[in-house]
């Protein structure tokens, strides 16, 4: 079991971890765990111990408010929908960090009557397809990807495997895109486009495209 801490921080770019999911998710005994709380954390850990080949569990620095109850159940390849509404439009999913982002955009969308979906996909392998299909299925096939990550072998990568065979379904994903500089998390996520603003953004540009196309 290997455990490795991934931000966008102060440290500099020797010490942010942006490429290690597209490594482990190219070993074909790795299961890549990546957690958005302190229980979540917890469940990997346990579950890890028990889970046959390379464990990666993939945790954030800053100090995230806690999403889940302590008596949460959790499962290798099983996401969490941690936001939905009847009315939601687009399905984004998040990990670690970027799933805090993508609640918090939840909430300034839903002020402009615009409802979101956000899945927590808890392990990005084995990534649970058929909650993603299911879920997308309901926002009329509209996904938003965004990770702390390189574009390059990550979480939105995982994503587009999933659902490469699905029909009527569009896809846009937020990322990392250049190497890194040092600075306060919040900063760092604001400059490279994976924060809440850029979130918000990307929804918007999304459901106006769907309206340009009717």
């Amino acid at each position: 079991m290997n455990v490795t801490v991934s931000f966008l921080g102060e440290d500099g770019p020797s010490l942010m971890s942006l490429e290690d999911m597209a490594m482990f998710r190219a070993i074909p005994t790795a299961t890549i765990f990546y957690p958005s709380d302190g229980v979540s954390i917890e469940k990997a850990v346990e579950l890890a111990a028990s889970t046959k080949g390379v464990c990666y569990i993939r945790t954030s620095r800053p100090e995230n408010s806690v999403i889940y109850s302590s008596n949460e159940d959790f499962h290798v390849g099983q996401a969490k929908v941690v936001y939905q509404s009847t009315e939601d439009k687009v399905t984004v999913v998040g990990a670690g960090i970027t799933l805090h982002e993508a609640m918090a955009a939840a909430d300034m969308l839903k002020k402009e009557r615009i409802f979101i979906r956000v899945i927590d996909p808890f392990t990005i392998k084995p990534l649970d397809s058929k909650t993603i299909i299911e879920n997308a299925r309901q926002t009329r096939g509209r996904i938003l990807t965004v990770e702390d990550h390189y574009y390059e072998g990550g979480l939105g990568e995982a994503v587009c495997s999933a659902v490469v065979n699905e029909q009527g379904f569009t896809l846009q994903r937020l990322a990392v895109a250049h190497v890194p500089r040092s600075g306060k998390p919040n900063e760092l996520l604001k400059i490279y486009g994976i924060d809440r603003e850029a979130i918000c953004q990307a929804v918007r540009k999304m459901l106006s495209g769907s309206a340009n196309a009717k």
